[in-house]
């Protein structure tokens, strides 16, 4: 990781529309994300695990062929 993780940590709320918006077409790897938005893996994972955290995205049951979950917007009520 290049950045300092409370660095990345900080910027989540930033980019919590920007994945979100990027799982609307369906679901997507972390390395798929990071090359759609256009950031480190490292830093998409940690954006990932928050938003899952907080219920914004689900992993899909099977791991893809490539060895990564996949993650889907959750649609909130």
């Amino acid at each position: 990781m290049n950045r300092d993780v409370r660095e990345v940590i900080r910027e989540e709320p930033l980019m919590r529309g920007r994945l979100l918006e990027l799982l609307q077409a369906g679901p997507l790897t972390v390395p798929e994300l990071a090359a759609a938005a256009g950031h480190p893996q490292d830093e998409v994972m940690i954006w990932i695990m928050g938003l899952r955290k907080y219920g914004d995205v689900a992993e899909q049951p099977a791991v893809g062929d490539d060895g990564y979950y996949r993650y889907a917007a959750v649609k909130q009520r």
